[in-house]
C-alpha cells in the first residue's frame, strides 16, 4: 500500500547534516548495488519463465510416444531429436538453468545485505532527509 501523506516542513530534514565525501561514496555504493539488483531480478525472471517452458516441455516428452522424433529448440533453430535425445538434452538445460538460478540468487542476497548495511550507515546520519526506500 502506499501510504503518502505531505511532511511537515522541520521533519523534511533531520538537522543541516554535512554530506562528506565518504557519505557519498556510501550513496553511490548504494545506488550501483540497487541498479545491479535490479538488473539481477530481471535475469532471474527470465530464467524461471525459461524454466517453466523447460517444465512444460518435460510434461509434454513424457507423454510423447518413445518412437517419435521430438522438436527440440537449441539456440534460435528447432532440431529433431530422438525422445532419449531430447530428454537428456531436456536434463542437461534445467540443470544449467538451476545453477544459473542459484547464482543470481546468491548475487541478490549479496546485494541486498550490502545495501541493508549501508542503509543503516546512511539512515543514521541523515535521517528522514534521505530517502534510500523504492
Amino acid at each position: 500500500m502506499n501510504n503518502l501523506r505531505m511532511i511537515e516542513r522541520d521533519e523534511e530534514t533531520d538537522g543541516d547534516a554535512e554530506v562528506t565525501w565518504e557519505d557519498q561514496q556510501r550513496i553511490n555504493s548504494f545506488s550501483k548495488l540497487n541498479n545491479r539488483l535490479r538488473g539481477i531480478q530481471e535475469k532471474l525472471d527470465g530464467l524461471k519463465e525459461e524454466k517453466d517452458a523447460l517444465d512444460d516441455l518435460a510434461t509434454e516428452i513424457e507423454l510423447a510416444d518413445e518412437s517419435d522424433a521430438v522438436l527440440y529448440r537449441i539456440g534460435e533453430a528447432f532440431f529433431h531429436l530422438r525422445h532419449s535425445q531430447a530428454t537428456k538434452r531436456l536434463e542437461r538445460d534445467q540443470s544449467n538453468i538451476d545453477t544459473k538460478v542459484a547464482t543470481l540468487t546468491s548475487q541478490s542476497e549479496d546485494c541486498q545485505k550490502d545495501m541493508a548495511e549501508l542503509k543503516v550507515k546512511l539512515y543514521a546520519k541523515f535521517g528522514r532527509a534521505i530517502n534510500l526506500d523504492e
